[in-house]
């Protein structure tokens, strides 16, 4: 039936979407930009700041928006509808004719046009979009809960240690979410304030609940936020999220790689930690927007270059591998800079239907894997039930490293992906089915918390009281060093000078809670979590 559906749509809008073209129109310029970067409150939210800053992400010229007058005069240009804007790119997503797109050359600000239609670019870029599908295929309802997907990479020891996604922020790239602002299983999450806006970049409407013809993202972001008590819990239960639509499931048209790119420089805006896409594109209605398996290398896809500026501003982009088993690899999972999912099963053997990697890739791909056949996610009806995909994988998994994350404040998002990347089952000998393999979450976390003994055994270092409640003693055998405190959700508070013998640090004026003090010497650091009580 599923195939049927998708076989009726593709001749209902072929016909459509064949008698015009897709185009991106780079810009040539930006408007205060110098006054922009003085301010960049003006231009990002302060967590946003603070994110880039923690991380020594700069703020550049790509993070300040596009002219909106050059958008203007582009819509009101004869036969041109503009479907999508990118401040990363400094460009704007057309649909019209050929002539008319070409047309817009004429424009002083208009900087070059480049075709999803490769065939018609000439001396223009020759990348662009392919098709993309939600990597879904329903199993049979069934009424369980999630133990095994998040024991698999033990994620549930990072939520014994109190690490469930507080203070994390993700967004989720996907379809609908239907019933996600009234379903019973999200409660818990709006309850504690923590679904934080939505937008949907199809419709161009905050609304993503009503209205929609999938149920797509639901079911994805159940598995990362879903709460039922006693029969589910998602594998970042206390993150914060926000919701935007960039897939429209009723058609597959380049213009989708440019909504993705929006969400992505809004969420970027905005301050999101993790970014997780259960979308694919390879393959678009009709066949003059294809992509071959030898465009999946890291560079030519739009989606995948917007994935790659979103990793250079601090983000840590998740992404399911895709359904197409050997045929390989789809965008944007093809970036080395994108954490890719690939799909095994409850036992943790590879599933025949998750994309392969290629020697097209520039990078290991998957980098690993997750359960994705057989995993238990949460319908808009609030029935848990069995459905299978990379789909899948990649928001369960996307959940356990949001917590990692917040147990590591202090690290980059490359480091994150290295520490997954490196905890894995077969870190030593990866293939092109699961990557190295399915993480061990738990293991990542203790190796970023460990340094090698014999380094410190020079440095003998003391933390006491632990809890304490006004004054923090640090006893140092030897040397001189510097303590870094963040609080639990990562925020940097401020930096103590450590001499040897006995330092004391007044921790009063900390409000209760865990926070993390990371004691760094010259070539060594550690971190220890510290409770004020």
């Amino acid at each position: 039936m599923r195939t049927i559906l998708y076989l009726t749509l593709f001749f209902f809008t072929s016909f459509a979407v064949n008698s015009q073209e897709e185009a991106w129109v780079y810009l040539s310029d930006k408007e205060n930009v110098t006054a922009s970067l003085a301010n960049p409150i003006s231009i990002l939210t302060q967590k946003a700041i603070d994110r880039k800053n923690r991380h020594g992400v700069s703020i550049d010229a790509r993070d300040v928006p596009v002219n909106e007058n050059y958008i203007t005069q582009l819509k009101n240009s004869a036969g041109i509808t503009v479907m999508a804007k990118s401040k990363w790119f400094n460009a704007v997503h057309v649909r019209g004719s050929q002539t008319d797109i070409e047309a817009l050359e004429n424009f002083s600000f208009v900087d070059s046009v480049e075709f999803a239609d490769r065939s018609l670019n000439t001396s223009k870029f020759t990348q662009i979009k392919k098709k993309s599908k939600l990597e879904k295929e329903l199993t049979t309802f069934n009424y369980g809960n999630a133990a095994n997907q998040i024991e698999m990479f033990n994620g549930d020891d990072l939520h014994l240690d109190d690490y469930t996604g507080s203070g994390m922020t993700i967004a989720l790239l996907d379809a609908g979410y239907p019933n996600v602002n009234t379903m019973a299983s999200f409660q818990r999450l709006r309850d504690a304030g923590n679904l934080l806006g939505s937008y949907d970049f199809v419709g161009r409407d905050v609304d993503v609940y009503t209205g929609t013809t999938s149920n797509h993202g639901t079911l994805v972001f159940s598995d990362m936020a879903g709460y039922v008590e006693n029969q589910f819990v998602g594998t970042a239960p206390d993150a914060s999220y926000y919701l935007f639509i960039t897939e429209d499931a009723t058609s597959e048209t380049p213009v989708e790689e440019s909504y993705w790119v929006e969400a992505a420089e809004r969420a970027d805006s905005l301050g999101v930690d993790i970014v997780n896409t259960s979308l694919g594109y390879s393959d678009f209605d009709g066949t003059k927007y294809d992509y071959s398996q030898a465009d999946m290398n890291g560079t030519t896809t739009f989606i995948t270059r917007g994935a790659n500026i979103a990793f250079e501003k601090g983000l840590l982009c998740v992404n399911s591998a895709g359904n197409s088993g050997t045929w390989g690899i789809t965008a944007p999972a093809d970036s080395p800079n994108v954490l890719t999912v690939g799909a095994v099963n409850a036992s943790g053997t590879y599933a025949n239907f998750s994309s392969v990697g290629t020697v097209h890739q520039p990078t290991q791909k998957p980098d690993v894997a997750a359960q994705g056949a057989a995993s238990y996610v949460i319908s808009e009806n609030d029935i848990i039930f069995t459905a299978n995909g990379t789909s899948f994988s990649s928001p369960i998994l996307a959940g356990g490293v949001a917590c990692l994350w917040q147990a590591l404040p202090n690290k980059t998002n490359a480091e994150i992906m290295q520490l997954v990347r490196e905890s894995s089952s077969q870190f030593n000998s990866p293939d092109n089915f699961l990557g190295h393999g399915i993480p061990n979450l738990k293991s990542a976390l203790d190796t970023a918390l460990s340094v090698d003994e014999n380094v410190l055994a020079e440095f003998s270092i003391n933390i006491f009281p632990n809890p304490v409640t006004d004054k923090l003693f640090i006893k140092l055998s030897s040397g001189e060093g510097s303590l870094r405190l963040f609080d639990i959700s990562g925020r940097y508070l401020r930096t103590h000078a450590l001499i040897s013998n006995r330092n004391t640090l007044d921790m009063s004026y900390l409000a209760k809670g865990i926070y993390l003090a990371e004691v760094q010497f010259e070539t060594v650091s550690k971190t220890f979590k510290i409770i004020k009580q």
